[in-house]
């Protein structure tokens, strides 16, 4: 039974705190990235301020710098951020009826994981209100950061600047490391995706575009693993997707896991192949040298 305590904005603001710290620290990689990607100082920034989803900002980005079609982009933002359809959904139920259209839109935009799991989680009536507070809260610490690691990026070493790149790395290891050391199913949709990435990456339709890795890498291990790993039913034992807010999101769990995997692994594989490049010119220019 809900609380009849109202949610404040004030309370919402509060709420975001931890939540707006833990972004800084992801959105400062992201804006030092972007720039270490020669994009201006205001293009993370704007990016920031008119999205918040930040494997899709970082992937988005990538695909941008390395010449991807708006198509390409667009679709792979969709597969992300599909996850957002059911955190929507399920945060909606908590709403309450009089919340007109227009309010609904501005909750959809401020949604992230981390949002919806403080709202998700409240004994009270969700209001407006502080899901606002809630959602600003979060969002500044998103665009704080972008713009802390946007400027700096400008300051900091060209050497120190490529090497903060194997930030992204580390990033994505702490989004999939926690959830697979606690779920079966979500462990071999990582590896399933890691491979299937790694696998196709030795074709160069794939190497040059990391649109259909993560089409094909992400979606397939989720779909995998969805059919291999259905939500048992806790009254009759059946195979449904469950009526838990836990069983609710297994399917965007597994689905985000995949899409960073893929990602990663296309990134991995990708820098590697560069490095082995430059390495490989490095040396024909010293046995050119020696010869002459």
């Amino acid at each position: 039974m809900l609380n009849k305590r109202e949610l404040t904005l004030l309370r919402g603001l509060r709420d975001g705190l931890p939540i707006a710290l833990g972004y800084l620290s992801v959105s400062f990689t992201f804006g030092i990235i972007a720039i270490a990607n020669d994009a201006p100082v205001w293009a993370p920034i704007l990016t920031s301020l008119t999205n918040f989803t930040g494997t899709g900002q970082f992937v988005g980005m990538d695909m941008l710098y390395n010449g991807s079609a708006l198509f390409e982009i667009a679709v792979t933002m969709a597969i992300i951020s599909a996850r957002y359809i059911l955190l929507s959904l399920s945060l909606s139920q908590k709403l309450p009826d009089k919340t007109n259209t227009l309010k609904r839109f501005i909750i959809a935009f401020g949604i992230t994981d981390e949002v919806f799991a403080v709202a998700i989680n409240k004994r009270e009536q969700i209001n407006f209100k502080y899901l606002v507070g809630l959602m600003f809260g979060s969002f500044s610490g998103w665009v704080g950061g972008t713009c802390i690691g946007a400027l700096a990026g400008k300051i900091i070493p060209d050497s120190l600047l490529s090497a903060m790149g194997i930030a992204i790395y580390a990033m994505f290891m702490a989004i999939i490391v926690p959830p697979a050391k606690g779920s079966r199913p979500i462990l071999i949709t990582v590896i399933l995706s890691a491979a299937i990435s790694s696998f196709l990456y030795i074709f160069k339709t794939f190497r040059d575009n990391s649109f259909y890795l993560i089409l094909i890498g992400g979606v397939g291990a989720a779909i995998v693993t969805t059919v291999l790993f259905p939500i048992q039913d806790a009254k009759d034992g059946s195979n449904t997707m469950g009526s838990s807010a836990d069983d609710k999101n297994i399917a965007e769990i597994y689905s985000q896991n995949a899409s960073d995997v893929s990602f990663s692994s296309y990134e991995i594989a990708s820098n590697l192949s560069k490095t082995s490049e430059i390495t490989a010119e490095s040396d024909d220019g010293k046995n050119e040298e020696e010869k002459l």
